[in-house]
């Protein structure tokens, strides 16, 4: 009985050394897939400094992410952010929907460059689009090296974005930096099997663009920037514009 119990021991000890040494290595291996498969979906480049994971609290931290800016545009990058806490069920990660729990960006930086109509953010917005509505590999999902074989999709319960800065480069105006509100994104795929990378990209990026634009159009009227001064045109551009957004993302929403 005693000898019973010690393998059993030993079992237990190698399985816990399997798991946490997966966990090791699956933040490096996360790591690469946000770098080569996020460029695909936004058409800009995507950078990330370390992903931490661990597998027995389903947990994990993405530590200096950067999304790059469109061509045509100067600033470095549109979009940095510090840190990403990321929580997950860990039951889900080796079956067909990966269900996230919470994910929490906090205090990203967003440069917003060009116009009120056109920009970074709503060239990043209709890459992502393209990418969703044209059926690519990034859009279907399909596992890395496999012809057939669907990667799982995933579901993000609760999205939250907080602290969030944005740097106006505004042609016609000038530099300035606003807070942006706390972006609140909840069940998203939650009522399906999941979204693909490309989808929830389009959900998260539709929001920030959104809640973008309409706060730089706030600021510039608070500014006293008047209707008139900003061109009738232009608002109404924006509206069009902030409305598509969010009509694409509540499709998302319930997906």
């Amino acid at each position: 009985m005693k000898t019973s119990f010690w393998v059993l021991g030993i079992v237990l000890a190698l399985l816990i050394i399997i798991v946490v040494g997966v966990g090791v290595y699956l933040g490096p291996i996360i790591k690469i897939g946000m770098e080569q498969i996020g460029p695909k979906v936004t058409q800009v480049t995507i950078k990330v400094g370390s992903v931490d994971v661990g597998l027995l609290t389903g947990s994990a931290s993405i530590k200096g992410l950067q999304v790059g800016n469109p061509q045509g545009y100067s600033a470095a990058q549109a979009i940095s952010v510090g840190t990403i806490a990321v929580k997950l069920d860990p039951l889900s990660i080796t079956s067909s929907k990966i269900v996230v729990q919470s994910i929490h960006v906090e205090s990203p930086e967003i440069t917003f460059e060009g116009g009120l109509s056109r920009n970074n953010l709503t060239k990043i917005q209709d890459n992502v689009n393209s990418v969703t509505q044209s059926g690519s590999p990034a859009s279907t999902n399909t596992a890395a090296g496999t012809s057939s074989k669907p990667a799982p999709k995933i579901e993000v319960d609760d999205f939250l974005i907080t602290g969030a800065k944005v740097h106006l480069d505004l042609t016609g105006i000038g530099n300035k930096d606003i807070s942006l509100p706390d972006i609140h994104l909840t069940n998203l795929g939650k009522d399906s099997d999941g979204l693909t990378p490309a989808e929830l990209t389009s959900a998260v990026m539709g929001a920030v663009s959104s809640d973008t634009i309409s706060t730089v159009t706030n600021t510039l009227m608070g500014l006293g920037k008047s209707v008139k001064s900003l061109g009738q045109t232009a608002v109404n551009t924006v509206g069009t514009s902030v409305s598509k957004i969010t009509g694409s993302l509540g499709g998302l929403l319930g997906k």
